[in-house]
């Protein structure tokens, strides 16, 4: 969806979300807040998982029934100290890979998504932590996939979440990030 910086994103949602919800009236869905201010649906819709994004001009939304999920999406614009960032809040695992990548901002906004997605489903964000998700990548260049190889288990088991990665607009990269209701 289209995105205008500083506008209220939580607006821009109800509408479609009603809509995939087959709820007539967005001013009466029951979208609510935590106290970690993560998104969720109250009854009748508390079986469904919520989450958005935005960065730059776009806007994402994420719901799916008996999910726990996060969507994360950024602009790719180049961050000259990604390593430098990386180091100081990713996993030394990764601060390695990136340090031998041929590409390290691709890298680096593909792991920051990947642990925000998951964070956002967790419902702490990166407050909880970017170091205590850790993913790999299966090979090299713009076509290796990441792969959760651990997490703190407030989280549960790696083996536990899915990951999708997409471009869903030119210059955009989004992840999304689930597991089911255990």
């Amino acid at each position: 969806m289209p995105y205008r910086f500083g506008q209220a994103s939580e607006e821009i949602v109800r509408t479609p979300l009603a809509s995939a919800l087959h709820e007539r009236q967005p001013q009466h869905l029951p979208l609510r807040r935590d106290d970690r201010r993560r998104p969720y649906l109250a009854a009748p819709y508390s079986d469904y998982g919520v989450s958005w994004s935005h960065s730059g001009e776009l806007l994402l939304l994420a719901v799916g029934k008996q999910l726990r999920l996060g969507i994360d999406t950024e602009l790719k614009r180049r961050r000259p100290r990604a390593r430098d960032l990386a180091k100081r809040y990713f996993h030394a695992d990764e601060t390695r890979r990136l340090q031998r990548s041929d590409d390290p901002n691709d890298d680096f906004l593909r792991l920051w998504c990947a642990k925000e997605a998951i964070l956002k489903a967790h419902g702490d964000g990166i407050a909880f932590g970017l170091d205590r998700v850790v993913f790999a990548f299966d090979g090299h260049g713009p076509d290796s996939e990441l792969r959760l190889v651990h997490c703190d288990p407030a989280l549960g088991n790696a083996d536990q979440w899915q990951l999708r990665e997409w471009t869903p607009a030119p210059d955009y990269l989004a992840m999304l990030a689930w597991r089911h209701h255990f």
